[in-house]
């Protein structure tokens, strides 16, 4: 692990958990700093490192593990909600934040720091073809069943994906972006990625809630068991089963043991559904995945010795 990456990621968390409490940032500062990463850092990450894909049958096993994830973590949701009488709406809550790890925001980051930048490429089509087709079309269906809205139709589910800036990136870099661009090009590219870690962490500082839910107690263990601990063990010999090894392996568990997607959780509260058991498990998430995700590493490196 690069301990100086690691560092500075822990440091802005910190940064931005202090601003947020001195109030010296706007109100939607964190707001603003997450579409900066969107529309401009997160593409210059694309566009960086997918050239470097070399495509092989590993990569299709990597795009299709957080799908397989994802319907391990719906029918555990399911067991322990029937077992320990979780309200439907936590239900709802569990199973969005179980299937849907922040594989970009946090995991992009995470993955550099903890296996170097050679492996960021395989994060991109974790990110992509799983968690962010995820959400797109499985997450919105469960999201709005879950609240009593219809279902989103095929065009809407069609034009999400679309305007989604990633997703241009990832188009442009998979077919005409050179593996070696003009060197200003690729100077810029870096960094404007560059940036990606210290302007993620610090919105993620600023925007975390620590305060625990002493009603939904239950809930927010049994979410942050499965999303920390047991899928991504659960994943393990699934990779091996389709054949992942090195660093495709690597990264498909690291991205696995992600904690709780943000975004799914904004979406889950402006919906109305518990909204301080998402939260609660968004932040706690985040926090114990610094000793989680290193730890995991460890076991990766244990395993593949």
């Amino acid at each position: 692990m690069a301990f100086d990456a690691f560092a500075l990621m822990l440091a802005m968390l910190a940064l931005g958990m202090v601003f947020a409490r001195l109030r010296v940032l706007p109100a939607n500062a964190a707001e603003t700093l997450n579409l900066l990463v969107l529309y401009v850092c997160l593409p210059a990450a694309i566009l960086l490192n997918v050239p470097k894909l070399r495509f092989d049958v590993s990569l299709f096993a990597l795009a299709a593990l957080p799908w397989l994830v994802a319907g391990v973590a719906w029918a555990m949701v399911q067991l322990a909600s029937r077992w320990l009488h979780f309200r439907r709406d936590e239900m709802v809550v569990l199973v969005l934040l179980t299937m849907l790890g922040n594989t970009s925001y946090v995991g992009f980051p995470m993955v550099e720091a903890l296996l170097g930048g050679q492996a960021i490429p395989y994060a991109v089509v974790y990110d992509q073809f799983g968690t962010f087709l995820l959400l797109s079309t499985v997450g919105m269906i469960v999201l709005a069943r879950g609240s009593g809205d219809s279902a989103p139709s095929a065009r809407a589910i069609a034009l999400r994906i679309v305007r989604f800036p990633p997703i241009w990136a990832l188009v442009f870099g998979l077919t005409l972006m050179p593996e070696q661009p003009p060197q200003w090009i690729a100077l810029a590219l870096e960094r404007l990625s560059g940036v990606l870690v210290m302007l993620v962490m610090l919105a993620v500082g600023l925007g975390i809630q620590l305060r625990l839910p002493r009603d939904e107690i239950a809930p927010l263990a049994t979410g942050l068991a499965l999303k920390l601990v047991l899928l991504p063990l659960l994943s393990l010999p699934v990779a091996w089963l389709l054949g992942m090894r090195g660093d495709v392996l690597q990264v498909g568990v690291l991205e696995t043991a992600m904690p709780p997607m943000i975004t799914a959780a904004a979406l889950a509260i402006t919906h109305g559904l518990a909204p301080r058991l998402a939260a609660a498990i968004v932040g706690y998430g985040i926090v114990l995945s610094l000793v989680t995700l290193p730890l995991w590493r460890l076991v990766l490196l244990q395993v593949s010795g």
